[in-house]
């Protein structure tokens, strides 16, 4: 998410406060560091989580310095943000609300500590001083989307759920990054899909009133064209041991037959592709040890390397898959970069929409009263101990 996109988010509360998956993550060879990196929203320029083929001597190895080529998808964590903030501040309401919040009275024991009762009051007011103003800015935000959508006789069916879920997907890079992001914010998928009935009223409320031209769609792609195109790329599973004699000898079970799959789950030291085979997916240049990455793209496909030496053990390496460099055209993306300058619009839109209808609207907000009268009460005392030291 860009900078100034979470600042639109943040002007208006929208929802609760932002984590951590804001800031660029910083993808790291897991080959080397030995360390599951998931990729956080990274604007324009987004680089692939780096893959890795072992975690052996990782400490020693240390990450990688070289370049990650970057994705095809740029500004792919726009679309997650505003979702996961209204989740967010989902999230906290279903703390407020639900039970046993939701029933008897405020004297109601939820917890004991050492036959110490701890009321529904008690931990209703800690809430609401650990974000409960902030939270109820977010109900009421959402509350007038709910009633412009009704007054405007918005209807959310299932395919507009799907398609908007779909929408986030797509723009993200991949499934696992996706999901990997959610994860970092402590969400489920199911969570996030819960909150695209809200953010598809947000669409269609706004959406009528953003205009993007060809020409807007043109001078994107040039300004973001390298981030667009796809490098080369090989598939590939491996093996990885400690010694040269135990690689020796799985290479010779191979070549008389053996299933690569099942003895990369029987053998493999590298836990983040053992249960899968060894299977590491596709991954460019400069993402794996040089003696890793120079074997596997030498290699035909379906065929076997010999033992190959880096500083995280020895691989047998079996080349699956290889997809050839890509330079992407202006006709292959005009739909997808119309449809995230769209999403753009919307969301810069959104803070003047929102103050907008908040001003016609008649909203009581007693906590906010009450923090501004605890305010004007502190100034007063202020005022009065200066006028006493005189």
């Amino acid at each position: 998410m860009s900078e100034k996109e979470k600042d639109i988010l943040n002007e208006e509360d929208l929802a609760s406060n932002e984590q951590s998956g804001g800031n660029e993550g910083q993808a790291e060879t897991e080959m080397k560091s030995g360390q599951s990196a998931a990729e956080t929203p990274v604007p324009e320029k987004t680089e692939k989580e780096t893959k890795a083929p072992a975690h052996h001597n990782a400490q020693a190895a240390g990450p990688k310095a070289a370049p990650v080529p970057p994705t095809p998808a740029p500004a792919s964590g726009n679309k997650l943000w505003m979702g996961i903030a209204l989740v967010l501040a989902v999230v906290l309401v279903v703390v407020l609300i639900k039970p046993p919040f939701g029933k008897g009275g405020g004297s109601e024991t939820v917890a004991t500590v050492n036959g110490e009762k701890i009321t529904k009051d008690k931990l209703y007011n800690t809430l609401v001083k650990a974000g409960g103003a902030q939270t109820l800015d977010g109900i009421i935000s959402e509350t007038l989307v709910d009633q412009e959508a009704s007054k405007k006789g918005i209807k959310i069916t299932q395919e507009d759920i799907d398609k908007e879920m779909a929408f986030f997907k797509k723009n993200y890079g991949s499934e696992e990054e996706f999901k990997a992001a959610l994860a970092q914010n402590g969400l489920t998928e199911e969570d996030f899909k819960d909150q695209m009935n809200m953010q598809v009223k947000l669409r269609k409320l706004l959406e009528p009133e953003v205009k993007v031209t060809d020409e807007d769609v043109k001078k994107y792609f040039e300004e973001n064209k390298a981030s667009f195109d796809t490098p080369e790329e090989v598939k590939a599973s491996h093996i990885l041991v400690a010694t040269k004699e135990e690689a020796e000898e799985i290479l010779k079970q191979l070549k008389n037959g053996a299933d690569f799959a099942t003895l990369a789950k029987e053998k493999s030291t590298d836990p983040g592709s053992k249960a899968k085979g060894g299977d590491l997916g596709y991954f460019g240049r400069n993402m794996m040890y040089k003696e890793f990455e120079d074997a596997a793209f030498k290699l035909k496909e379906g065929e076997l390397s010999g033992v190959v030496k880096t500083q995280a053990g020895y691989h047998i390496i079996k080349k699956t898959g290889y997809k050839a460099a890509h330079t992407a055209t202006l006709d292959e993306k005009k739909a997808e970069i119309k449809d995230r300058l769209i999403y753009q619009e919307i969301m810069q839109k959104a803070p003047t929409w929102l103050s907008e209808v908040k001003a016609k609207a008649k909203i009581t907000n007693t906590l906010e009263e009450a923090q501004k009268k605890k305010e004007a009460d502190a100034s007063k005392q202020d005022a009065g101990k200066k006028e006493s030291g005189k």
